[in-house]
């Protein structure tokens, strides 16, 4: 996701936008991180990063795009964990990086189970899916992992990232947390099992 174009010049941005939208995505995600999204406004994001709320407004255009920023490198991080793992073509044993995925999703829970939630926002959830599907299309698109009659690779793909972003939506708001191994073995025997 590109950061709006708020304050530039050219090519070059302004240090005071990029502390400002620094502070404003810092903000979010605290917010975030303490209670549901759908209860944050621009108004609590501007008064606990300490910027005037029309501030807010110049650098993003609503609250699910200012968390959607905030969450981006977290999204990142997770779509490169989901590159590791062999998700386009899983292994007779459960590799150690489909663990390691869930290890990265346990260690921010409460952001993920806040964003991920009842009360979380479609876009990051669509955003997060879509990046996903991304990471498994260029596997199976590198294995050749397509035979003739076989669905698209993007539509298996979003089948498996789908998969995924209900199953760690469902792992973080069960009552009882599992481990982060309980649950790479259910995704696991989901994938061998999948079409």
């Amino acid at each position: 996701m590109l950061e709006p174009t708020a304050g530039t010049s050219g090519s070059r941005v302004d240090p005071r936008v990029l502390r400002t939208r620094a502070l404003l995505r810092t903000a979010a995600l605290e917010l975030a991180s303490e209670r549901d999204a759908d209860t944050i406004t621009m108004a609590d994001i501007a008064e606990r990063a300490t910027v005037n709320r029309a501030t807010v407004y110049q650098h993003y255009k609503d609250r699910d795009e200012l968390l959607l920023a905030a969450m981006e490198s977290e999204i990142t991080a997770l779509a490169r964990a989901a590159a590791r793992c062999p998700l386009a073509c899983p292994p007779d044993r459960m590799p150690a990086e489909l663990v390691e995925l869930f290890r990265h999703v346990e260690s921010n829970a409460r952001l993920y189970r806040q964003m991920l939630g009842p009360n979380g926002t479609a876009r990051f959830v669509n955003h997060l899916r879509d990046l996903l599907a991304d990471e498994v299309t260029a596997q199976m698109d590198a294995a050749s992992a397509r035979s003739d009659g076989a669905p698209p690779n993007d539509l298996r793909a979003h089948y498996v990232a789908g998969a995924f972003v209900g199953l760690i939506t469902r792992w973080l708001t069960r009552p009882d947390l599992l481990s982060a191994e309980a649950v790479a073995a259910a995704a696991w025997e989901g994938l061998r099992r999948a079409p």
